[in-house]
């Protein structure tokens, strides 16, 4: 039976549309609340990665674009500018409750590589060890994945990193409370999945489109995440980011979003 008290180290996956604003901009409100939920479960003895997305819509912001570029080049330069901003407030936030940030900008060649993705797990390993949160994000302004949809904004990354850093638990923030039987935007009575045991055919059906306007994700990705995650033993969540606080009733055993488990 899944038990959130047995998950010591926990990979927490944010996204655009719960950083942001639908401006683009970053919604200061909600991301005080999130890294205040996080530094006290932090505080509580877990252990958090943080794989963080919206770098480029906090650069299509700065840079006073109306809309996501569709260039791979621009949109590379927003991640680059955006990046910057997101760094300096978490550092700026987590700062507020004595927590440490460490940036790792991560690309698919490095996981594939053996001897980086040691690498990578080494520095992992000292920065926990060190009460050190790792914020992790594609290195968008050298590659182009999670631009082109293939990691699926940052839903398979924040998976990949739950496998090589030996996580127990993988949580994903989005728009949405959960995985339902149906599309809540369509049918009113559609009925949220609390938990699902295995990711087959009929589940996959579930999952629609894309996400917002300024991300990339939906839900097939985060299914796909399940998928990965499940395979290497690691359980997964989906809640709703836009109350940063459902992480404390999650976390309270009190049944919030779709659990992802074998058990």
């Amino acid at each position: 039976m899944f038990d959130i008290n047995e998950k010591k180290r926990i990979v927490i996956k944010v996204g655009t549309s719960t950083l942001t604003h639908k401006t683009g901009r970053l919604n200061i409100r909600r991301m005080e609340k999130l890294v205040k939920v996080l530094s006290d479960i932090q505080n509580s003895g877990k252990e958090i990665i943080l794989v963080s997305s919206g770098a480029v819509g906090l650069g299509m912001s700065k840079m006073h674009l109306p809309e996501r570029p569709k260039e791979t080049s621009m949109k590379q330069a927003c991640a680059a500018v955006g990046q910057c901003e997101l760094m300096y407030m978490y550092d700026k936030l987590f700062g507020e409750y004595n927590l440490t940030v460490a940036q790792i900008l991560l690309t698919r060649n490095i996981l594939d590589t053996p001897r980086s993705r040691n690498n990578v797990e080494n520095t992992f390993e000292k920065l926990i060890s060190h009460n050190v949160i790792p914020v992790v994000n594609e290195n968008d302004t050298v590659a182009i994945d999670e631009l082109e949809l293939e990691f699926g904004e940052n839903d398979s990354l924040a998976a990949h990193v739950g496998i090589f850093s030996h996580a127990d638990m993988l949580i994903i923030m989005s728009d949405i409370d959960g995985l339902y039987d149906s599309n809540p935007k369509d049918n009113p009575d559609a009925k949220l999945i609390s938990e699902v045991h295995e990711i087959n055919d009929d589940i996959r059906a579930l999952a629609g489109g894309a996400g917002s306007s300024l991300g990339t994700g939906g839900m097939i990705t985060k299914i796909h995440a399940a998928e990965l995650a499940m395979g290497a033993g690691i359980d997964m969540a989906i809640l709703n980011g836009r109350n940063p606080y459902v992480l404390y009733k999650f976390f309270d055993g009190e049944g919030v979003g779709t659990v992802f488990t074998k058990d």
